[in-house]
């Protein structure tokens, strides 16, 4: 692994945003657009297009190469996790922190967050911010006191009053100082991990979430024996399928999961019990909600009019509890349905996950991450193995060294040396006879190595335990060279161990099915009223003080028709202006209006009169439609039949006598007017002014 420092404050950038190739990995070119950059292939650092310096801008070089620092900064050691051991350096620092202090005991969470600032350079909050959302998961870190409840999303109490240590659980996964890649920190004072030494995948265990410079990354939480399986799966090359758990339970959909890559959804469902005809209880919360932002849903979509409740009850603690109190004569199954579709009882999630691998980012598939991880858990068993095997056969050279050197009274030889010349040839000379059973040749450091055993030892020496302890390295050793050929079982062995020790009651807490869509309109409920004020030309819902029009539902839609021959549609509200003298409203079928219209008008410019029948056909929103050819017209007559058969027939007319029309009252047949668009300008009824119009029967 190659070495980064942590400090950014070179002349080049640290992150060479270019692109990998490939289906499982993509580079993150927002940025490199966004400074102007000219993009390096052969994994340099990305340059500026133009020189750093010119006579009309000296410091334009200097802004692009400081906004990609910016960037890179951001997205290496802020926002995005590491693949190698799933966390974000304010994590990686927190748990370096808690093993260089860890005793077995409980520390002060102020004593962490002051010791880590060593390290990291942003101050208590984030540190703090940090352990305790890693404590609420209990995965690394075991916490002690009150660090808030994810349920109901209340904080943690202040950092002098909580305790935390690691959990053995970390201990064993995460640290082993002989495999550990260093580097110094930001000040330059101490040492830290370029990242732990991690020998489980992390990044999918506690997921992650954050926002960088171009780019941003969600990758969900899974189940820590479903993890196990899967690694064991991948290791005997096997095909697998993994998919997220939450600690708030709920119902998900996983269907369209994209295996965590970008353009993937899921939904999530609460777990909804029905406990009487008037009683709903809330057992389970869809994830990235709490009790508190899902229960000020139901009371806004309540006030809103999109379902009826009574009352809610909060008594969750440990588990969830919301009761949702119903009116009488409510229906459960329709209620349930409502909150699905009108509160944040159903979420969809956009996973996208994006991981740091080679000091650049990278957007991979959950799988590929597994098996990436899988693969250094490999790595890292058998390096642990060959240190181990170092560590014994120096153990087994020593103890050899030692017997001869005892058992043989070599140490007799030094008795007349004068010079610490003398004292190592004499050993050397001592030891030659015996040197061929050994393994490797005698050093210099050996020989003193064996002028440091004391009297006292060499006088208790018992060769009979001194014999079976290079026995039982022998057999060590052999054991160990058995596990690095033999790898793959070996490191199968070790998932199945660590999930038979950690994994003992671990269920997922998430079940999953496929959501079916609700249709809004299905399920909406006619609860409101809906109310006009004609001459001012407004609409509303429950104005008791205006003309009552018909019950409603908050997603319908209002067609009103004005006295000025205008025709608009609009979303029901608390209170809207549709037009003066309105003359005709409906709610709008969700499928259309079918319903067909007839319509006289005195028509401005031309003095006459026409009439016409008509289909309204499509219409958009809070949009104004003319049905007459001049402003200023007016609509003498309207009628609204269901179909064609029963729209009128024949209309009496009666015009104004100070027009100087010699026939004041006639009868006009409509079945001559055809059925057109609301476009259509109509047939002529007269030139004169009509004063009254009749049905006639």
């Amino acid at each position: 692994m190659a070495k980064r420092n942590s400090s950014h404050n070179s002349d080049q950038p640290e992150l060479p945003l270019d692109a990998e190739g490939g289906s499982t990995t993509e580079s993150v070119s927002e940025v490199t657009s966004a400074a102007s950059l000219e993009v390096a292939s052969d994994g340099d650092s990305a340059r500026p297009t133009e020189k750093a310096s010119s006579d009309t801008a000296p410091l334009e070089g200097h802004y692009r190469k400081w906004y990609l620092e910016y960037a890179s900064y951001v997205i290496l050691d802020r926002a995005v996790p590491h693949i190698d051991d799933g966390l974000k350096p304010v994590q990686r620092r927190v748990l370096h922190t808690l093993w260089d202090m860890d005793d077995g005991r409980f520390h002060k969470v102020a004593n962490v967050v002051g010791a880590t600032m060593r390290f990291h350079p942003h101050g208590d909050a984030s540190i703090c911010a940090a352990l305790v959302a890693i404590a609420q998961r209990s995965w690394l870190i075991e916490p002690q006191g009150n660090f808030g409840n994810h349920l109901t999303g209340d904080d943690a109490a202040a950092s002098r009053y909580i305790e935390a240590r690691l959990t053995p659980f970390a201990r064993e996964v995460l640290f082993n100082p002989k495999t550990t890649t260093w580097q110094l920190s930001y000040d330059g004072r101490a040492k830290e991990p370029v990242t732990l030494p991690a020998k489980f995948p992390i990044t999918i265990l506690e997921g992650a979430e954050g926002i960088a410079v171009g780019l941003a990354t969600k990758i969900l939480p899974h189940n820590f024996n479903d993890i196990c399986r899967a690694s064991i799966n991948h290791l005997q090359g096997k095909t697998f399928r993994i998919f997220p758990d939450f600690r708030t339970g709920g119902i998900a959909d996983f269907s369209e999961y994209n295996d965590g890559e970008r353009g993937g959804k899921v939904k999530v469902r609460a777990k909804i019990e029905t406990r009487s005809k008037t009683l709903l209880a809330i057992t389970e919360l869809p994830f990235g909600t709490n009790t508190v932002s899902l229960i000020e849903s139901i009371l806004a979509a309540n006030t809103k009019g999109k379902i009826k409740i009574k009352k809610v009850d909060d008594n969750t603690a440990d588990q969830v509890e919301i009761l949702v109190h119903l009116p009488p004569g409510s229906k459960p199954a329709k209620v349930i349905q409502q909150l699905y579709v009108f509160t944040n009882c159903q979420m969809s999630i956009s996973p996208l996950a994006c991981v740091i691998e080679g000091d650049k980012p990278h957007f991979i598939g959950i799988k590929e991450i597994l098996r990436r991880s899988v693969d250094r858990t490999l790595g890292l068993l058998k390096l642990e193995l060959e240190i181990r095997l170092g560590e014994l056969e120096q153990q087994w050279h020593w103890d050899s060294l030692e017997r001869i050197f005892i058992e043989e009274r070599i140490y007799r030889r030094i008795e007349k040396s004068q010079t610490w010349e003398d004292v190592l040839k004499e050993i050397h000379e001592g030891l030659k006879p015996f040197i061929k059973g050994l393994k490797r040749e005698v050093t210099d450091d050996d020989v003193v190595r064996l002028t440091e055993i004391r009297i006292k030892r060499i006088s208790a020496y018992n060769r009979f335990k001194a014999e079976e302890q290079i026995k039982k390295i022998e057999e060590e050793i052999k054991a160990v060279k058995h596990d690095l050929k033999n790898l793959i079982p070996y490191a199968i062995k070790w998932f199945e161990k660590i999930q038979a020790k950690y994994g003992k009651g671990i269920k997922r807490r998430t079940s999953y099915d496929e959501i079916e869509q609700i249709n809004v309109a299905d399920v909406v409920a006619t609860n409101q009223r809906l109310y006009v004020d004609r001459s001012g030309g407004f609409i509303g819902l429950n104005w008791r003080q205006h003309d009552f029009v018909k019950e409603c539902t908050i997603m319908d839609s209002v067609v009103c028709f004005m006295r000025d021959g205008s025709l608009k549609v609009t979303k029901v509200a608390d209170k809207v202006f549709m037009g003066r003298n309105i003359i005709h409203l409906d709610i709008l079928p969700q499928d259309g209006d079918t319903h067909f219209y007839t319509m006289i008008y005195q028509d401005k410019a031309s003095g006459k009169a026409f009439a016409k029948r008509f289909q309204i056909g499509g219409l958009s929103r809070d949009k104004l439609y003319p049905l007459v050819k001049s402003e200023g017209s007016k609509v003498i007559y309207f009628k609204v039949s269901k179909n064609e058969k029963s729209m009128p027939q024949n209309l009496h007319i009666g015009l104004d006598g100070r027009g100087g029309a010699r026939i004041r009252e006639f009868d006009f047949d409509l079945t001559k007017v055809p059925v057109s668009t609301r476009s259509a300008k109509g047939l002529t009824v007269t030139k004169w002014n009509i004063k009254s119009v009749k049905l006639i029967d």
